[in-house]
């Protein structure tokens, strides 16, 4: 294995984490925060069921655990908050101690679901999930008792004045439990980019402006809707990024490559980038090592500059568009990104996988033998990763794309012959003689 390189945020992260969850969550404040739009509990009523009907059908239909408890844990708490108080905001008695409850716990859980593995939505597996949910039941119900007036003192721990949490209705320890878990839900997103802890994010943040305004009003249960919405959305979202990005390396997969192709106009270059020997990466190192080299080389290539955009295409190899460009302007770039992946390393903490010689001498080959990777690197030293680029580019408005892409591969090709850790541009193909018709003598 080898340190895994943080993702720190950027515009194009920072972008993700506010698309869509954030719009939904800033257009429904703006909708009912500010009472642009007036709140019916009709309108309320059914906005609130159709959001978490939606998302538990979803949840269901993806296999999605984490989301589908997210719902129910928002769900069962605002129930359990209506319930104890009889749909009234009050300042004591169950009802009070239902709300401060659900205010402390639901932070608290969403952390929990943040850190836990999606796993499907198979009985065995969200057997703990389903343990956390009944022993969280079944003590709001017991501290919610008939005759109680005051929650435990876990609820009302204060580490400041109280004059500085004046200015909301939410307990002084669950404010800081809402803060908290949004600053993991955020560093989480940033550190693997998933549609899922975005979501969870920003259906918090509904759920907290829920919370503020009573829980259990009309207007409460209209934030209520809108988390449900947001975390529908993220499902959507992880759909979305499962079709057109790739997992691994978070880059846009052959399919989003593919119609980004239909849609260029001439002209536009395209290079073509393989990584060096990375078979001998995987057989070398071992596979975890040859996924972190597609993740540090995708990562660079996110980052390429001229106006391209990169995609990996299968394997090691990957694709970079260059629309409205020519191969001259690109090249000095694409020499750039080359230099910075030769310039970047590994840190290895697992030694070279070696295969006994008795092994080999069972499986003997007739090929020749590779040109391998050093594996003479120590234990805890560094790796570092080289790659190999083709360019090409439209010559006419008319060229297929296939054509020009195929004269990329053809350069590619020539670089691995030349040494490997070079950009080649393709060749324009040379136009055919036209031979003179024969003059007859007759």
């Amino acid at each position: 294995m080898i340190i895994k390189e943080v993702d720190w945020p950027n515009q194009k992260s920072v972008k993700a984490l506010l698309v869509p969850g954030g719009l939904i969550f800033f257009a429904a404040w703006i909708a009912f925060g500010t009472k642009l739009i007036s709140v019916s509990p009709s309108a309320v009523t059914f906005y609130y069921y159709a959001a978490f009907a939606a998302g538990m059908v979803l949840a269901w239909r993806f296999h999605s655990s984490k989301i589908s408890f997210a719902i129910l844990f928002l769900l069962l708490g605002h129930r359990a908050a209506e319930f104890f108080s009889a749909g009234h905001v009050v300042a004591s008695g169950p009802g009070r101690i239902a709300f401060e409850a659900v205010c402390f716990l639901l932070p608290v859980n969403f952390i929990v679901l943040s850190v836990m593995r999606e796993r499907g939505l198979g009985l065995n597996l969200i057997a703990p999930r389903l343990g956390i949910l009944f022993f969280e039941s079944v003590f709001v119900a017991v501290i919610c008792r008939a005759g109680e007036t005051t929650a435990p003192g876990l609820f009302h721990l204060g580490m400041f004045p109280k004059d500085w949490f004046a200015w909301t209705k939410i307990p002084q320890i669950s404010v800081l439990l809402f803060i908290a878990a949004l600053i993991v839900l955020a560093v989480r997103f940033f550190l693997y980019r998933k549609p899922a802890e975005s979501g969870m994010f920003w259906s918090l943040a509904a759920f907290g402006l829920a919370m503020q305004y009573g829980g259990v009003t009309a207007l409460a249960g209209a934030f209520m809707a809108t988390a449900g919405v947001i975390l529908s959305s993220s499902i959507v979202e992880t759909s979305y990024a499962l079709a057109y990005n790739d997992e691994l390396t978070s880059l846009p997969s052959r399919r989003s490559f593919n119609e980004s192709s239909l849609r260029l106009n001439y002209p536009f270059a395209l290079a073509v980038v393989d990584i060096d020997h990375f078979k001998n990466f995987n057989d070398t190192y071992g596979h975890d090592t040859g996924d972190q080299v597609l993740r540090m080389v995708a990562t660079k290539l996110a980052e390429v500059t001229g106006g391209g955009k990169a995609f990996r295409t299968g394997g090691e190899e990957f694709c970079i568009l260059f629309p409205g460009k020519h191969a001259p302007e690109i090249v000095p770039h694409l020499d750039l990104l080359r230099k910075v992946i030769e310039g970047s390393s590994f840190q290895l903490r697992t030694s070279p996988i070696l295969v006994p010689p008795s092994e080999e001498r069972r499986k003997p080959s007739k090929k020749k033998p590779s040109t391998r990777v050093k594996a003479a690197v120590p234990r805890g030293g560094e790796l570092s990763v080289t790659v190999s680029i083709g360019v090409a580019e439209s010559r006419t408005a008319t060229q297929q794309f296939d054509q020009i892409l195929r004269a990329a591969d053809k350069a590619l090709y020539r670089a691995k012959q030349a040494g490997r850790n070079r950009v080649e541009v393709a060749t324009p193909a040379k136009p055919r003689a036209v031979r003179a018709p024969k003059r007859s003598i007759a």
